[in-house]
């Protein structure tokens, strides 16, 4: 600090919420512009809450399993209690579920899948996968469906198909990256009982003969998303425009990095894919002709899609 020149104080959470998308939610700080002040505002809140507990299960702050189970108790409580003045961001979320109403059995499933993610992680089948998609990103679909001012329940279960789909969007960009963290997120039943060491050592060499089923498995992925982008983005009409507008956005944007992965035939040793300013403007644009169908009936939606969730709570709720 310069002498003579006041100090500018502590960040608030507000500011802090907001360096955080700007670093690590890049799509979803270009699509933020797009919502209103207040739901831009609480809609920032809520990704730092999540980014703090992905950063807490990745191993970037402290504590792991333990930090992430007493989370879990305050959410049930609904006050911090004994926390940490370095869990803050549990007190903000709080404040946050009682003024734009925010589930907190929604942020209570994330963290049972964040749990999931501590240790070796190699899923089963097709039905595992949708369920940890659930876990980590659905939940923040419904979550985000109060702040984007849906006033009909039906809306929530496009939500959690939004939340899936961008989902697996991440596991199949991210594949080498999840390797790396002792994790394969990738069905056994679509790319065989590879272990994350072994498409880790795929990632360094050429001949490694576990390149080819895993690209296989990670097109099946995506061809996932596109289901789950379908009935996600049909949902957002139920959103006022401009919120329709803001996802309709960040989905097309993060849907970009899927086809991108497509069209280099799922070679995902290459590392991660990314879309560019360019990019973002150009899907943003694509996704513009979808306001014109708002006039029509809402879509009923495909119950088929949550078949593998039956049993949570939280979805059996929406039928």
């Amino acid at each position: 600090m310069v002498a003579g020149c006041p100090s500018k104080g502590p960040l608030s959470a507000e500011d802090m919420a907001d360096r955080m998308l700007a670093a690590h939610g890049k799509s979803f700080h270009w699509a933020r512009r797009f919502l209103g002040p207040v739901a831009a505002r609480q809609a920032t809140l809520l990704y730092a809450f999540c980014r703090f507990l992905d950063d807490i299960a990745d191993g970037d702050l402290p504590g792991g399993l333990p930090r992430l189970r007493a989370i879990d108790m305050a959410l049930i409580d609904g006050t911090v209690g004994d926390l940490p003045p370095d869990m803050a961001e549990v007190a903000t979320f709080l404040a946050l579920s009682q003024e734009a109403a925010i589930p907190r059995a929604a942020a209570r499933d994330l963290i049972a899948g964040l749990i999931f993610d501590q240790g070796t992680v190699a899923l089963e089948n097709q039905a595992a996968l949708i369920v940890y998609a659930y876990q980590v990103a659905g939940t923040v679909g419904l979550m985000m469906a109060p702040i984007l001012g849906r006033r009909d329940r039906r809306a929530d279960a496009f939500a959690v198909d939004l939340g899936i789909a961008m989902q697996l969007t991440n596991i199949a960009r991210d594949v080498a990256e999840d390797a790396g963290l002792g994790r394969r997120y990738l069905p056994a039943s679509w790319c065989g009982a590879l272990t994350p060491a072994e498409i880790a050592a795929g990632m360094r060499d050429p001949a490694d003969p576990c390149r080819a089923p895993v690209a296989t498995a990670v097109g099946e992925t995506l061809v996932w998303a596109e289901t789950y982008y379908a009935s996600g983005l049909a949902g957002l009409a139920y959103l006022p425009w401009q919120n329709d507008l803001a996802m309709g956005v960040a989905a097309t944007v993060y849907r970009a990095i899927g086809r991108r992965l497509t069209r280099r035939h799922h070679a995902w040793w290459r590392g991660r894919q990314v879309v560019g300013g360019g990019g973002k403007v150009l899907a943003s644009a694509a996704s513009l002709p979808r306001l014109v169908r708002r006039w029509r009936m809402p879509p009923a939606h495909n119950a088929a899609l949550h078949a593998p969730l039956r049993g949570i709570a939280s979805v059996d709720a929406l039928s």
